[in-house]
C-alpha cells in the first residue's frame, strides 16, 4: 500500500512545497503527521496560526470519493484498507470543540473518531450542533488496560523501577536484607473506583488465580481508608475531576499503592507530589498525568513514583483493532449504516480473516442525531 508524500512549508501562510505544490488540488484528504493537530479543508489552511517545523503529509487514494482525514499516524494498515476499499480516505484528533466542528461541518463533513474509549476531549454538544457524528472505540482496550493497572501496582509495591535504576547504575554490591524491601500483595485488599468493564478480578482470574472475593463499600472514603491497592477508573467528568486531592490522600494507609489508568485530571498531581514526599512508603503507578504530556513539578524527581507515558492500551492488537473501529465509524457515517447495537461487543469487527458488518461499531451521540432505530 502506497502514500503520496509532500512536505507543508510555514511561512506567513501555508504554502505547499515544490514540486507538488501545482497539483495540490486535486487530493481529497490530507494527512497531518505534526503540530498543529487541525484537519481542515485544504482551501482553509491559510487561516491558521504558523510554527517553525515542516509538516509532513501523506496521501492514500487521492482519487478517492470521500474525503476522510487523520492528523496522527495509526498502527498497522487494516483500517487504510478499509477505508480506501471503499473509495475513502480518515479524520482523528484532539480537543475538538464549536470552531472545529464548525468548520468540518462546512467543509461537508458528517463524521468524528477517536481513537480511545473516552471522549473528554470531544464537546459532544457543539459536534450535535452541526450534525457531526462522533465515534469512540470500547470493547477493544479492556483486557489491555486491566493488564497495565496490575503490572503498575506490582511495580510499584516491589520497586521495580527504582531497582532497576539501581543496577543500571552499576550501584549493587550484593544482596543486602533490606535493600528495596516492598510490599507483599497477597492477601491484601484492593480497591478499584469506578469498576465499570476494566478491572481486577477476570484478569487475575484468567492468569490463573483464585476467585477474587469482593464488596461493595458504603463510600469512597471507606475504600481509601481499607484498601492496601487504590486503581482508579472512573470517567472524567465534573464529579470526578480532582477526585484525588489533598484531604482523600490523607486518609489512605501510609504505605498503600495509588494506580490510577483512567484520566490524569481525576487525581490533584501537585497535591499527589507533596504527598509522595511526606511519605516515602506510600506508592503511585501512573499511566495517564493532569496536563499531557506534561507532569507537576516535583513528580519525576519522586523516585516512589512509577510514571509511563499513557501506554494502557498499547498492545500490538490493541491499537490496531482501535484504528480499525475508528476507521468503521467515519465509514459507516459515510455509508449511511447502522448503529451496532452492543459497542461493547465488537468481536466481528476485528476478524481479519472476514469482511467487518456494514455498521457503525460506536457512535455516543447517536441518539441525539436520531441514528438509532
Amino acid at each position: 500500500m502506497n502514500a503520496l508524500r509532500f512536505t507543508v512549508n510555514q511561512r506567513s501562510t501555508w504554502q505547499l512545497a515544490p514540486p507538488l505544490s501545482a497539483n495540490i488540488s486535486k487530493y481529497r484528504c490530507i494527512f497531518i503527521r505534526k503540530r498543529p493537530r487541525l484537519a481542515v479543508p485544504l482551501r482553509l489552511i491559510s487561516l491558521f496560526e504558523i510554527m517553525a517545523k515542516p509538516i509532513s503529509i501523506e496521501v492514500w487514494n487521492p482519487s478517492g470519493k470521500y474525503r476522510v482525514v487523520s492528523t496522527k499516524p495509526m498502527p498497522g494498515t487494516r483500517w487504510i484498507r478499509l477505508l480506501t476499499d471503499q473509495d475513502c480516505r480518515v479524520e482523528l484528533t484532539e480537543d475538538w470543540g464549536e470552531v472545529l466542528f464548525s468548520a468540518l461541518s462546512r467543509a461537508g463533513g458528517t463524521a468524528f473518531s477517536n481513537m480511545a474509549v473516552g471522549y473528554n476531549n470531544v464537546d459532544v454538544n457543539a459536534a450535535n450542533k452541526y450534525g457531526v457524528a462522533v465515534g469512540n472505540t470500547p470493547g477493544v482496550l479492556t483486557e489491555t488496560t486491566a493488564e497495565l493497572a496490575a503490572s503498575l501496582s506490582l511495580a510499584a509495591a516491589r520497586r521495580i523501577v527504582e531497582a532497576d535504576q539501581f543496577m543500571r547504575a552499576g550501584l549493587y554490591d550484593g544482596w543486602l536484607p533490606n535493600l528495596f524491601v516492598g510490599n507483599l500483595l497477597k492477601g491484601q485488599t484492593v480497591g478499584v473506583i469506578g469498576a465499570g468493564r476494566i478491572a481486577y478480578g477476570q484478569f487475575l482470574k484468567a492468569n490463573g488465580e483464585q476467585p477474587v472475593t469482593w464488596k461493595r463499600a458504603a463510600t469512597m472514603e471507606d475504600v481509601l481508608r481499607e484498601a492496601d491497592v487504590i486503581s482508579l477508573h472512573p470517567v472524567l467528568d465534573k464529579t470526578t475531576y480532582h477526585l484525588i486531592n489533598k484531604e482523600r490522600l490523607s486518609i489512605m494507609k501510609k504505605d498503600a499503592v495509588l494506580v490510577n489508568a483512567s484520566r490524569g485530571p481525576v487525581i490533584d498531581e501537585a497535591a499527589l507530589v507533596e504527598h509522595l514526599k511526606l511519605n516515602p512508603m506510600f506508592r503511585v503507578g501512573l499511566d495517564v498525568f493532569e496536563e499531557e504530556p506534561l507532569m507537576k513539578p516535583g513528580l519525576a524527581e519522586q523516585k516512589n513514583a512509577v510514571v509511563v507515558p499513557h501506554i494502557a492500551s498499547a498492545s500490538k492488537w490493541t491499537r490496531e483493532g482501535m484504528a480499525t473501529l475508528a476507521a468503521l465509524n467515519v465509514l459507516g457515517k459515510i455509508k449511511g449504516y447502522p448503529v451496532w447495537s452492543d459497542p461493547n461487543s465488537i468481536e466481528t469487527f476485528l476478524n481479519e480473516s472476514s469482511q467487518p458488518p456494514p455498521a457503525s461499531p460506536s457512535i455516543v451521540n447517536a441518539k441525539q442525531l436520531g441514528m438509532l432505530p
